[in-house]
């Protein structure tokens, strides 16, 4: 970490299933643990069916709301024909952080072998917001926050991070 200050970012977490309610959320929790654990703001939570069209609207929806600065999707990342996340993910970006997929699987590998071909993680950007789907286990989302998001979510992570950029994300929209 450098001597910069710590910026606390606006984070929304979003669980997608069919059968999990906040009660049960563990993939939920343990996001939202992290983000406030942190130093980061807990901006929105929400739970929504696996269903391609409502996990867009609801990423549309935050994508277009200032208060948050990144959305950070649990489950729905297989390969099951429920799991539709990554293609609701991807109905949505404006471009996608094609490397975040591979350091996640780099990662997977390591705690789960050959069954991190399984999980489609992904990662983009949409509306000057930063959006990521993780798998649906604890597990995963303590790999993805613990071993990605914690650094690049982290003005202070040296030589560059996401929060630095941030403010530019969105100046192909500013442009006369």
């Amino acid at each position: 970490m450098s001597e910069r200050a710590f910026i606390p970012i606006r984070i929304a977490v979003l669980t997608v299933s069919d059968t999990r309610d906040i009660a049960d959320d563990r993939s939920g929790d343990t996001l939202a643990a992290r983000i406030t654990t942190a130093g980061h703001i807990l901006a929105a939570r929400d739970i929504v069916r696996d269903d391609r069209a409502g996990i867009a609207a609801k990423l549309r929806n935050w994508t277009a709301d200032p208060e948050i600065d990144v959305i950070i999707s649990t489950g729905g990342t297989g390969l099951t024909g429920r799991d539709v996340t990554v293609e609701a993910h991807r109905d949505v970006y404006e471009k996608e952080i094609d490397a975040f997929s591979t350091l996640f699987t780099m990662i997977s590998v390591g705690k789960i072998g050959t069954s991190a071909v399984q999980s489609r993680a992904c990662g983009g950007v949409a509306q000057g917001t930063y959006l990521f789907a993780l798998p649906g286990s604890p597990g995963a989302c303590k790999d993805g926050w613990d071993e990605i998001l914690a650094y690049q979510l982290d003005y202070r992570h040296m030589p560059c991070n996401f929060v630095e950029i941030m403010p530019r994300l969105d100046e192909h929209l500013r442009r006369k």
